[in-house]
């Protein structure tokens, strides 16, 4: 069964056509409302600029926080681990003092 699903989506004021999973409609409208959400956020602050530059503005800043969340996620696991190394080597160093 072909679980397909023809959509259109409105980001900038134009129209992309889109065949999606099912399953991915409700995130890809929700990242289009974002999108857009920050657009018109750039267009109210920068009256000037046309769409394609608040669009790019948009665009430049979820990617900025993208790297930031990756730098996060990659030092996460790590600044875990240390303190788990600390908590050992703290309760260790406890029991030394006892002995």
């Amino acid at each position: 069964m072909d679980d397909k699903l023809s959509i259109n989506i409105n980001i900038a004021d134009r129209l992309y056509p889109l065949r999606i999973e099912r399953k991915e409609e409700e995130s890809i409208r929700k990242a289009a409302k974002i999108i857009n959400d920050k657009v018109v956020q750039y267009k109210q602050r920068y009256p000037s600029k046309d769409i394609q530059d608040c669009l790019a503005m948009a665009t430049l800043q979820f990617v900025i926080q993208k790297f930031d969340s990756e730098k996060q996620v990659g030092y996460s696991p790590v600044i875990d681990e240390l303190e788990r190394m600390n908590d050992f080597l703290a309760e260790f160093l406890e029991k030394e003092k006892t002995i």
